[in-house]
């Protein structure tokens, strides 16, 4: 981690020369929410602060390299410098993990954005903003949702599902992720193994990356005015992708919370709020059901996630209860069935018998 001092002088030399941005960009089959994206980034204004020197890197982690045409034919128009590349690799990490790779070495900042997005003109501004007026390691913004197609279900947008937390600029969170952040391009480049390689397949390799940087005591702020807009297809506005996403978001967090925090008695809460999630969610079951579909998508929401919680805790990650293979009530069925089975391992883990053993009485 840097000294004060040395991000004192690094600051100093900021002001020497323009700002180096490097925007990473990771991209698979999506030529439309690419265009998209760097057709957003050509529009990026600066009103308060001097336009600092951008580079956009594109990787692409299709076999065929779809992107690289439409990429190389973008670079004659394009407001930015542009960077392609290709990662054989299959997985989001080896794909971002090449993007850092790929900045300037005398790159200041890294931002990372995802490739079904769109940042509004004022975006980048506001993230450096926030950045120097807080002295942040690392600055994230909202992400809001943009449906594709207009018969969005009412349900989805009553229960707010696609609503992110948000917070008053400055204010310092726990985690960030790469579908709108900006870090420090000096904490970036001293790492090993920026994305952990280990979750490229199952993916949330931001969220431990992030919360390995919050434990290091590096700065996350929130920057409110920083948007972007992720667009959402059809095919994610249903129920059974919100209890997929809640059940691997939440089994994320708390295996790595485990991994970085070995505490019995952070564990103990953390398997506490499982099970308050799973108590809240089954007791609300029956009289959501009769309140609407977004009531008892929340009660239900509330089961995965507690659920999810649970299987963090016994070292699981990204299990979705089986809810690609099966439907309706069954897949229910099987998420109850599997939560009391996990929390029956659980409470034995926290038996008077097993605390004893591992205190070594």
């Amino acid at each position: 981690m840097m000294s004060t001092h040395e991000m004192d002088n690094e600051a100093v030399s900021h002001e020497a020369r323009d700002l180096q941005i490097s925007i990473c960009i990771s991209t698979y089959q999506r030529p439309e929410g690419l265009r998209r994206l760097l057709d957003g980034l050509d529009r990026l204004t600066f009103t308060q602060i001097s336009p600092p020197a951008i580079e956009v890197i594109v990787v692409d982690n299709d076999a065929s390299r779809s992107a690289n045409e439409f990429c190389e034919n973008r670079k004659h128009s394009f407001k930015w410098s542009l960077k392609y590349d290709h990662e054989l690799q299959q997985g989001v990490s080896y794909t971002r993990n090449r993007t850092i790779a790929n900045t300037s070495e005398d790159s200041d900042f890294i931002v990372i954005i995802d490739d079904d997005e769109v940042p509004v003109a004022e975006w980048l501004e506001e993230l450096l903003l926030t950045q120097q007026q807080y002295n942040a390691d690392v600055v994230s913004g909202p992400v809001l949702a943009h449906f594709e197609g207009d018969n969005v279900p009412q349900w989805i947008e009553q229960g707010k599902f696609f609503e992110p937390h948000r917070y008053p600029t400055g204010q310092p969170i726990n985690v960030a992720f790469t579908n709108n952040v900006l870090i420090r391009s000096s904490i970036l480049k001293g790492l090993e193994q920026v994305f952990d390689e280990r979750l490229a397949i199952k993916g949330a390799e931001d969220t431990y990356l992030f919360m390995r940087l919050r434990k290091d005591g590096y700065h996350i702020v929130w920057s409110d005015e920083a948007i972007v807009y992720e667009w959402i297809p059809q095919s994610r506005t249903n129920l059974k992708w919100l209890l997929q996403r809640g059940y691997w978001g939440w089994s994320s967090y708390s295996l790595f919370e485990k991994e970085l925090y070995p505490s019995l008695y952070l564990q103990t809460l953390r398997f506490i709020k499982g099970c308050g999630l799973i108590v809240a969610g089954a007791l609300a079951l029956i009289p959501s059901a009769f309140k609407g579909k977004y009531k008892l998508s929340q009660a239900l929401l509330n089961l995965y996630r507690g659920a999810g919680t649970l299987s963090g805790l016994l070292g699981f990650q990204g299990e979705w209860l089986n809810a690609e293979e099966t439907s309706g009530l069954l897949s229910y069925i099987l998420t109850l069935r599997t939560l009391v089975s996990r929390a029956k391992l659980w409470a034995l883990k926290l038996s008077p018998l097993n605390v004893k053993a591992t205190r070594g009485i």
